[in-house]
């Protein structure tokens, strides 16, 4: 059976009201595709980001129309932990329409990947016409105390890892969805968080306007993908868990909270990870531009935790860990235990000139039984904990000994 959409009823004193919705495009009595873009910009709340996707929650509207050189986005918004969200409002008006829009909004993604906080920060500002940071100086202005380093290195991973919100918003969305949910099956090039949104909007009697977001589909419900990471670096998925809020104390951020509450490390120049609402937490290396951390990893689906050396190919620290790892036979001495070199995740190798060496990660992780019995909990964070600083004693001098000699030869 198709989808049903009923038109909203108002009930009052004086009896009950169908509404009347007003129509994308032109004319008078229209809504047009830019007048939606200030909507959402003036009024994000209406979307239904949580149902789509909770870790997305709340962001901020920086700007609609960021330049790229893919073209302009309609809405951008960023999360306070740096989770960018791109907004792209369009009339649905013929099935061509509905593949062009989810080729448009990949590209804007594709592009973004390429991006710093940096870059993102600079077309920002030429958009707004305003100096500085603007994306720390707006999320700050909707009153989250966030720290300048932690969310500009957060932007940058994220951007680079390829992690973003996609949303298509536009009224109208009927027959089709069928089509596009086809369509991304079959893209090679989908790694993102997509949602199809449609956003009716009413007339009430008086004249006010009702909206009624409807989430139509999202890639949780399409089709399974991969996140896009920078080579070296692995997006565990908790494949398989319930949903965040279904977990108490074993939902990730209090997972991450409760795991660094209770780590002691010997180094006192090491920074702490930030606890987060993914899968994994990072701890910044000593490496030019934060381009090495160690990744530290729970996936609940296998009770298992691990944690292994992570870095940026084509960058200083894909140098620097290329040279640490010259002392393999040293380091696997020193940490023991099960440790190993490991091509990068799913078995993938990125391609390599001929005579360099073929990209590794250094990796360990443990398994337990159910996190549910407090014992086997105790056992991995126990584990996970004591891992977390051998490694880090045994890697982190070692990145910064490989830092200074890059440095000392660039010079």
């Amino acid at each position: 059976m198709g989808r049903q959409h009923a038109t909203p009823i108002l009930l009052s004193g004086d009896g009950a009201t169908r509404l009347t919705p007003l129509n994308l495009g032109a004319g008078p009595e229209a809504v047009s595709e830019a007048a939606l873009q200030q909507l959402i910009h003036d009024y994000p709340d209406c979307l239904p980001i949580a149902e789509i996707d909770p870790l997305f929650s709340g962001p901020i509207p920086i700007c609609t129309e960021l330049n790229t050189t893919a073209g302009p986005i309609d809405n951008f918004m960023v999360t306070p932990s740096g989770l960018p969200v791109l907004v792209e409002c369009k009339l649905w008006r013929n099935p061509e329409m509905r593949r062009q829009v989810v080729s448009q909004i990949l590209d804007y993604a594709k592009e973004l990947s390429r991006w710093s906080s940096s870059d993102l920060q600079r077309e920002a500002s030429r958009r707004l016409g305003r100096a500085g940071n603007v994306l720390l100086e707006m999320v700050r202005g909707a009153g989250h105390d966030v720290d300048e380093m932690d969310f500009n290195d957060a932007l940058t991973s994220n951007l680079r890892r390829g992690r973003f919100l996609l949303l298509i918003v536009g009224d109208g969305i009927r027959e089709g969805v069928e089509a596009i949910t086809e369509y991304l099956q079959i893209h090679a090039g989908l790694h993102f968080t997509l949602g199809l949104v449609e956003l009716p909007i009413f007339v009430t009697p008086s004249g006010d306007r009702l909206l009624v977001p409807r989430v139509l589909a999202r890639t949780q419900t399409l089709v399974r993908t991969v996140v896009s990471v920078p080579d070296g670096m692995a997006v565990v998925d908790e494949e398989g868990a319930r949903e965040d809020g279904e977990l108490g104390e074993l939902d990730r951020k209090p997972f991450w909270v409760e795991f660094l509450r209770g780590l002691s490390l010997d180094d006192p120049d090491q920074r702490l990870a930030n606890p987060t609402n993914q899968g994994a937490i990072y701890f910044p290396l000593p490496a030019p531009g934060g381009t090495a951390w160690l990744t530290v990893f729970r996936v609940i689906a296998k009770w298992e935790v691990g944690l292994f050396l992570s870095y940026t190919r084509g960058s200083d620290g894909d140098r620097i860990v290329r040279r640490v790892l010259d002392d393999w036979e040293t380091i696997r001495a020193e940490l023991g235990g099960t440790v190993r070199q490991h091509v990068d995740r799913a078995g993938r190798k990125s391609p390599v000139a001929e005579g360099e060496a073929p990209r590794t990660l250094i990796q360990d992780e443990f398994r337990t039984g159910p996190w549910t019995d407090p014992a086997e909990k105790a056992k991995a964070m126990d584990w996970l904990r004591t891992r977390t600083n051998e490694f880090l004693n045994v890697l982190r001098p070692r990145v910064r000994a490989a830092a200074a000699d890059l440095s000392l030869e660039i010079r």
